[in-house]
């Protein structure tokens, strides 16, 4: 039986959320490179070195708001990629592939903060590391187990050393060819995303649509789904 978190510990974690939803609001409006410890503490109606207990810096406020947006959007792409009956591999692709740009596009800050242009001064750790493989780990599960294509050329040692950290990581069942194949995708996917948000297809193709659903289909052709 779990244990039942005492008062404190509820008390805790309510204010922590709290924190957490206004350094987001705070992103909303400012900016991650504007965030400020002494603001959210501020609109929280509280002081500074009570909110420091909870976070000590602004960077372990970042790192919490940069793995709390990984983990949220990897969420929505594991569910979206889970095997099932009738679900063939390039569906769970393709659904995969829309539920990131659904999340980005409903979660536009928090895509920002962890796709955007790099914070000033700020570095991630293990932490943002790990929770930031997730998405992209989540879509090449999709390939585990699927045999490499016939005549593929031999990888560049570049890209075959590239592939095995990706195995690493959690590939070890997808041949280095597409797993290769499959990081090219993501970062088709992350141009895509980008462009839209931000605003690089105003005038040609925005609506992103129905320009969105040809490009993650022609991904899924890439990789021979």
């Amino acid at each position: 039986m779990p244990a039942v978190p005492t008062a404190r510990e509820r008390a805790r974690r309510e204010l922590t959320a709290d924190i957490l939803g206004a350094a987001r609001r705070q992103l909303a409006t400012s900016g991650a490179a504007a965030l400020s410890v002494r603001a959210v503490a501020r609109e929280l109606g509280l002081a500074s070195s009570a909110l420091y207990r909870y976070f000590a810096t602004r960077d372990d406020l970042l790192t919490a708001l940069i793995v709390e947006a990984y983990g949220d959007v990897a969420d929505a792409v594991e569910a979206a990629v889970a095997p099932g009956r009738g679900r063939s591999r390039r569906t769970r692709f393709t659904a995969g592939c829309r539920a990131f740009r659904a999340w980005a596009r409903e979660h536009p800050h928090e895509y920002a903060l962890v796709h955007g242009s790099p914070v000033p001064g700020y570095r991630g750790d293990e932490r943002t590391t790990a929770a930031g493989a997730r998405a992209p780990l989540a879509l090449l599960s999709v390939l585990d187990g699927v045999e490499e294509p016939p005549g593929s050329p031999r990888l560049p040692a570049p890209l075959a050393e590239g592939a095995a950290r990706v195995a690493a990581a959690g590939a070890g069942g997808v041949p280095p060819v597409l797993v290769v194949a499959a990081a090219q995708c993501w970062t088709a996917l992350l141009g895509l995303v980008s462009s839209e948000l931000f605003g690089q297809l105003a005038n040609t193709f925005d609506p992103a649509d129905a320009f969105a659903d040809a490009t993650v289909e022609a991904l899924a052709d890439r990789l021979g789904l």
